[in-house]
């Protein structure tokens, strides 16, 4: 039997009716706090009545992700990629055999008869010696200028020549002082049939182009590849003064993208990866990667385990990025995209809709989460005073 004092009682009684009396002011502050208590981000009715507010400075657009938004959408990204500049655009006729400043050329003159460059040997009592001759020049350098010099033959414009037509020229200029001058013009080294590798590739340097038309891809895999997967490489190309960027996993080999190299063409591998980064009540905020050529809508949730059961609205994932969909041709503008998994065609839905770099998921807090958010602290505050009382009845 527990003998209770009067004490005890006076004391308990005391308790309940100070729990009696903070009654109201729980009431009230259930009222009052849920707006200030600390929350991951907004709920889907204050992302909707930020929209519908006219009058702020910064204005955005909520569009349902149902099967028209998408269907804008798809249309408006293959119209996008179908006015991307890609490097087919650069296209133009190759030649490995182009002579110009820096090149080392082998040239042999060959002679038959009375010649200028026949060195001493046995004749014939006239003179005349019917073999032939050769002279092979020490080798010659192009000056910065694009041009050479020879014995009897003077200076030779020859930047932006065929070996082929130096040999034409220098036959002529010995027309008349030799017979039949037969000239052999071989590149002993080539400076400028050559194209520059640099950025984030594993070799980079001067690469030489052979007659074997090397293409863009060729180059890359000499240079040992580039150092970051082909989804998160740029390919930046210059020729002619123009610059072009592809990434590199969107170029297919033999395509026309994959141009055929020309001299001086200089190639650069950007390391630029993309990511979407995701917000609110997930189990972690997190920037996420692609890794991939593209991710859908649904894989990208996936990635970070969809909307936490305890916490998210799931009727309101929000999808935020700069767009053109809704009004093309006005250029990008703040769009969010709302998605419903209380829908099931929305997880089909889901599928059709590709990420783009920079998007931002979103993933709003469950508006019943403020009230029990507020019902805990309430019990962490008043839990001595049960225990207390609970104490006084033993």
């Amino acid at each position: 039997m527990t003998i209770i004092t009067k004490s005890q009682d006076a004391c308990r009684g005391k308790m309940s009716r100070k729990a009696m009396l903070a009654l109201p002011l729980l009431a009230g502050i259930m009222l009052s706090g849920c707006a200030t208590l600390p929350s991951s981000g907004p709920t889907a009715g204050q992302i909707v009545k930020r929209a519908e507010d006219r009058q702020s400075e910064f204005q955005f657009d909520i569009v349902p992700l149902d099967s028209t938004a998408v269907d804008a959408l798809n249309s408006a990204q293959k119209a996008r990629s179908a006015a991307t500049m890609s490097l087919a655009l650069l296209e133009a006729p190759a030649g490995m055999d182009i002579l110009g400043p820096g090149d080392v050329l082998n040239i042999s003159i060959y002679e038959v008869g009375v010649s200028l460059f026949a060195r001493t040997g046995p004749s014939r009592g006239d003179g005349f010696d019917p073999s032939a001759h050769s002279e092979r020049f020490p080798q010659v350098v192009v000056n910065n200028e694009g041009m050479i010099a020879l014995p009897y033959v003077g200076t030779l414009q020859v930047q932006g020549l065929t070996p082929g037509q130096v040999e034409a020229q220098i036959n002529r200029k010995l027309g008349g002082l030799s017979q039949r001058p037969q000239t052999i013009v071989t590149i002993a080294q080539n400076l400028s049939n050559t194209v520059i590798m640099a950025g984030n590739v594993r070799k980079p340097g001067r690469y030489d182009l052979t007659f074997n038309r090397e293409r863009l891809l060729d180059v890359i895999a000499l240079a040992g590849g580039a150092g970051a997967s082909s989804e998160d490489t740029l390919v930046r190309f210059e020729r002619d003064g123009r610059i072009i960027e592809q990434r590199l996993d969107a170029i297919p080999a033999s395509s026309r993208d994959d141009l055929v190299l020309r001299p001086k063409d200089h190639i650069e591998l950007v390391q630029r990866p993309r990511s979407f980064t995701v917000f609110g009540a997930t189990g972690k905020v997190s920037q996420v990667s692609f890794d991939t050529g593209s991710v859908s809508l649904a894989e990208a949730l996936a990635r970070v385990q969809g909307p936490l059961d305890s916490m998210a609205d799931p009727t309101a994932v929000f999808v935020f990025r700069y767009d053109d969909s809704i009004t093309p041709g006005s250029g990008a503008k703040p769009v969010i995209y709302r998605l419903n998994l209380m829908q099931p065609a929305s997880y089909f839905l889901a599928q059709r809709v590709s990420m783009q770099d920079k998007d931002v998921i979103y993933i709003a807090n469950a508006s019943a989460n403020q009230p029990s958010k507020l019902v805990g602290i309430i019990n962490q505050l008043f839990s001595p005073l049960i225990t207390a009382q609970a104490l006084t009845k033993n």
